[in-house]
């Protein structure tokens, strides 16, 4: 396979947007931060789908070229550049997978961001005039149509990797203790009703009581907060899905370094939603767990 560089592989064996020559048309992958991104194009690359990849520069990992038939970094907010590399690669479909963090997006005054992260005029039109607001379905929504627009359908993020998502049941080996599933009963109602409001996904819970809820810091900086707030420890952090998760994108997802900020913190459990939450790393996640003496859960909505 060819070496990757900062703009793209050679493209012979691609095919045209008519579906000539080659088996099938590309796969479009927009890779954020984290390993999702590797795990889709691992599983199109094995399902014999080429991947052209746009690496969100400053969030995408280097290293997931070398899985790309085509490759090519562009800036967060540079969404018409991003659909002139997959239209011309004869892309048809489009998987968005990964962390963007939103929060330094909002860092400092206006014309600095612009500075920084150099928004293209599609981007600038999406966020402007066709957003309704800027929470991350509304945002997320409108680059869907705009991709739309332009022949590019996103689809479903974990198409490529079902086998990451979460199954029902307790995942580690060790009975959880009383307190972890009292957590979850209690704090399950109310995240639901958050993610519903598109305001978070986690939320930080201790005897019926709640110590901090997620909203644009994410679930990392969350886990951090409540580790401050509840230095006792023996709280349960609680990740679902939105009741009407789009799974195109903004999927709930933990990895082993959730269970190592978990530990730092001194938390006792981690109740997810079956299904609807990517497990990355699992063999390493659940270890780190048994050792750690963090139950994991994994709930099915009954709602």
């Amino acid at each position: 396979m060819p070496r990757a560089n900062d703009h793209s592989f050679a493209t012979s064996t691609l095919p045209t947007s008519d579906g000539a020559p080659g088996s099938c048309c590309p796969l479009g992958l927009i890779a954020g931060e984290g390993e999702f991104p590797i795990l889709v194009a691992r599983g199109a690359r094995a399902a014999g789908v080429p991947v052209v990849i746009v690496g969100l520069r400053g969030f995408a990992d280097p290293d997931i070229r070398t899985l790309a038939d085509r490759f090519c970094w562009r800036g967060v907010v540079q969404l018409g550049r991003w659909i002139r590399v997959f239209r011309r690669a004869g892309c048809r479909e489009v998987v968005m997978a990964g962390r963007v963090r939103k929060l330094e997006m909002f860092a400092g005054p206006r014309w600095l961001q612009w500075l920084q992260y150099l928004p293209d005029l599609t981007s600038l039109r999406v966020w402007y005039v066709h957003a309704r607001d800027k929470r991350n379905d509304s945002l997320l929504g409108a680059v869907a149509d705009e991709m739309q627009r332009k022949g590019l359908t996103l689809v479903d993020s974990t198409k490529y990797c079902p086998d990451a998502l979460a199954e029902p049941g307790i995942l580690t080996s060790s009975a959880p203790p009383q307190i972890v599933l009292d957590a979850a009963e209690f704090a399950w109602p109310l995240i639901k009703q958050v993610a519903q409001l598109d305001i978070g996904q986690s939320i930080a819970v201790k005897e019926r009581e709640v110590i901090a809820v997620e909203a644009i810091e994410g679930t990392d900086k969350l886990i951090e907060r409540a580790g401050e707030l509840c230095p006792q420890g023996g709280w349960t952090l609680v990740k679902v899905a939105k009741p009407d998760q789009d799974m195109r994108f903004d999927v709930p997802t933990i990895g082993a370094n959730t269970i190592e900020k978990l530990n730092r913190h001194r938390a006792t459990g981690l109740v997810i939603e079956a299904g609807k939450t990517l497990v990355l790393e699992r063999e390493k996640l659940l270890d780190l767990a048994q050792r750690y003496r963090i139950a994991v859960i994994a709930r099915e909505d009954q709602g």
